[in-house]
């Protein structure tokens, strides 16, 4: 058998390395920290193919210049229906063990009527009947100088509240600076920031908008929103999944 052929019937499918992540320990630093840190999903070949759609006009809906609306300094690409099967299979396959987390978070919070379908095209019926139709899955790019300025990423009333970035490059090699920010804003408190190092290949798993903190009296919300410091050196790709669709 040639070896090209043998690397690829052994390499595992999107959906079989999903599964294969250790979701438990993932549930617990989410709820601890807001955040955690898979073992290497995509291959540098993967990422680089993905690296290289991004000069693909025709897979994109929206192009966005950060410095336009006060952003930050880059740009950002949604893509377009239909979505690359890769970025697909990505986005239905890591949703059902992130809606086991998110039903968890609505349980301890008193919102059973918050709680999420196990499979995501059952979710993205709801995020539709809100008249969110347009995809949210996204390409980031930063050259030198370049940043994100704090927030959330909302677009309507329907939002999902996990969501997945993955380094398409690596941190030290491909660009310096450029660290993924988390600020957590807890009642009566001052702002904690929590700097975020992945390797390429590697997804960032993290809130939305909130994760659950027990108190004296039950749970409550802790903010959270996201960022990248400023690039130093190099060019920095990554690509987000968020799971609710867009009006």
């Amino acid at each position: 058998m040639p070896e090209a052929t043998r690397k690829i019937i052994d390499t595992p499918s999107i959906t079989q390395r999903i599964q294969a992540l250790d979701w438990k320990a993932a549930a617990e630093s989410l709820s601890h920290r807001g955040y955690a840190i898979t073992t290497p999903i995509l291959s540098p070949e993967e990422c680089n193919s993905l690296v290289a759609l991004y000069h693909d006009a025709g897979r994109f809906r929206s192009h966005i210049l950060m410095e336009r609306y006060r952003f930050g300094i880059g740009d950002y690409k949604y893509f377009a229906h239909p979505l690359p099967e890769l970025i697909a299979e990505l986005r239905s396959s890591a949703y059902p063990h992130l809606a086991e987390v998110a039903n968890r978070w609505a349980e301890a919070l008193s919102e059973n009527d918050s709680q999420f379908p196990r499979e995501h095209a059952a979710f993205l019926k709801t995020c539709h009947k809100a008249g969110q139709t347009k995809p949210t899955p996204l390409m980031l790019h930063y050259e030198a100088g370049g940043f994100n300025c704090l927030h959330q990423d909302l677009y309507g009333d329907v939002s999902f509240p996990l969501q997945i970035v993955f380094l398409l490059g690596q941190h030290g090699r491909d660009w310096d600076g450029g660290e993924f920010i988390l600020v957590e804003q807890q009642p009566r408190a001052q702002s904690k920031p929590q700097v975020v190092l992945a390797n390429q290949g590697e997804a960032i798993l993290f809130t939305t908008r909130y994760r659950p903190v027990k108190g004296s009296r039950g749970h409550y919300r802790v903010n959270l929103r996201h960022g990248v410091s400023r690039v130093h050196r190099g060019t920095r790709f990554t690509f987000g999944i968020i799971f609710h669709d867009a009006k």
